[in-house]
């Protein structure tokens, strides 16, 4: 679909610029974001869709008031609480982590690190992403937006609809029980050893 002059105007986006190439630029995002948010890795195509359906729905009512990557973050977490939501209804745990390693992380590893080396990053990236998924749905998604996506406080706070400080607070009562988490892991899988 082409936008319209109107639309342009509006989404602050060159007349040229249509709803596929909307799609291209923000997907990788909507597919992380949805990944880390839901723990799951499954339904994240159907999530990711439902995204891009409600955006499309959804540009006419869209005021310009932030940027359409904003917008974006908040109709994918509506989407994540939604999917929390269902989860709930149907009684289906929320975390479904997989003990493999997706190809993307395998491409990150640092070429000089030994086997060693890389078995206790991928352990502690699992322990995180486990970690994660415990926190309350609101610390994990700020957690996620602001040190996963990059996203300020201004931004978080818009797609949250929500006041900066209670992001913050968020923010750092999330980072404390993770951090805690994870050192009672390292701390009892050492003693262990």
């Amino acid at each position: 679909m082409k936008l319209n002059r109107e639309w342009a105007v509006i989404l602050n986006l060159p007349m040229e610029i249509d709803f596929e190439d909307v799609v291209r630029e923000h997907q990788s995002m909507v597919f992380r974001t949805l990944t880390r948010l839901t723990g799951s890795r499954e339904h994240v195509e159907d999530l990711a869709q439902e995204v891009f359906l409600r955006l499309y729905r959804a540009l006419p009512a869209f005021r310009g008031d932030s940027l359409l990557g904003t917008y974006i973050y908040r109709v994918t977490v509506n989407v994540a609480q939604d999917e929390w939501k269902r989860r709930r209804r149907t009684d289906r745990p929320l975390v479904s982590i997989s003990d493999e390693t997706s190809a993307w992380e395998e491409r990150l590893q640092h070429p000089g690190q030994n086997a060693e080396q890389q078995m206790a990053q991928s352990q502690l990236k699992a322990s995180i992403e486990e970690e994660l998924q415990k926190l309350s749905a609101i610390e994990r998604t700020v957690l996620v937006l602001y040190h996963q996506e990059e996203r300020s406080y201004d931004q978080i706070a818009y797609a949250l609809q929500m006041p900066i400080g209670t992001v913050r607070t968020h923010l750092h009562r999330g980072r404390k029980k993770l951090r805690e988490a994870i050192q009672a892991r390292t701390g009892s899988e050492g003693r262990a050893s």
